[in-house]
């Protein structure tokens, strides 16, 4: 029965979510599926952390929508997530969810779910809020100044805007936590994660991530085959399965590992 009430919570989230233009046909559908698990299997303390991820990163997306209309030709999607950008998000949470069901009576599953919601939340957070950054970013990897946009790039601005996202999860974690531990080394090891895998997500891009250029408009662009111009992009660096969805799910995995591991370090 909880199940069936989770996927009708998820199905109304959804729908409210593609009508307010923060999902795509596709992403609410992907969002049903993956918040019906997680509401459905995983509970309250579950719902209200995937909540503020969704809510916060939805805000932010959209309030600076607008800015990333000059980056469009940079990055490989926009402020309205699809079935893509759902899973890569969400997908591994839901996993968690069901081996939460699966196995109640173990206690690493919240942790390791709230390290992976610290960490796409850190991530976003950090990406939005990035932008807003008067200087230009720099390579996470080597420091050099780099166009707003550039997978890799980071600034103070964006990690203290990562750390407060990494943040707002640790405290809900920390606030709903079942499993035996204090507030304060919940939130600081959910937090850490989040930043960790945040940092993650920024290294692959500087490195591995597939990136593409566009001939006419010579740049370096996450967008194939065709560049916003309509010209094809050809292939500049990094491994071309790996595009900016994969690079978002690693970011969940390492935030959610991180989390396990530092808990069972300090526990």
């Amino acid at each position: 029965m909880e199940l069936v009430i989770g996927f009708i919570l998820g199905g109304l989230i959804g729908l409210l979510a593609y009508r307010a233009g923060a999902l795509s046909r596709s992403g609410g559908f992907a969002a049903t599926l993956v918040g019906g698990l997680i509401f459905g299997l995983g509970g309250f303390p579950w719902a209200v952390l995937l909540m503020a991820f969704f809510i916060s990163s939805s805000l932010l997306s959209r309030a600076f929508s607008r800015r990333k209309i000059n980056l469009s030709d940079k990055i490989s999607k926009g402020s309205r997530r699809d079935a893509g950008q759902v899973a890569a998000n969400g997908s591994l949470a839901a996993i968690l969810a069901v081996l939460y069901a699966l196995a109640p009576e173990q206690d690493w599953q919240w942790i390791a779910f709230a390290g992976a919601m610290a960490a796409v939340n850190a991530d976003t957070w950090g990406t939005e809020l990035g932008m807003l950054s008067p200087g230009l970013p720099r390579l996470i990897t080597n420091g050099q100044v780099v166009e707003r946009g550039t997978s890799g790039g980071v600034s103070l601005m964006g990690y203290a805007a990562a750390f407060g996202g990494a943040l707002l999860i640790g405290i809900g974690a920390g606030g709903l936590s079942a499993v035996e531990g204090s507030f304060v080394l919940v939130l600081l090891v959910v937090t850490l994660a989040g930043l960790l895998g945040s940092s993650f997500d920024s290294l692959l891009g500087a490195t591995v991530q597939a990136i593409y250029f566009c001939p006419k408009c010579e740049k370096t662009t996450e967008r194939h085959p065709s560049h916003t111009c309509g010209t094809r992009t050809t292939h500049h660096r990094g491994w071309r399965w790996l595009n900016n969805d994969m690079v978002n799910f690693a970011c969940s995995f390492v935030g959610s590992v991180s989390a396990v591991i530092l808990w069972q370090l300090f526990v």
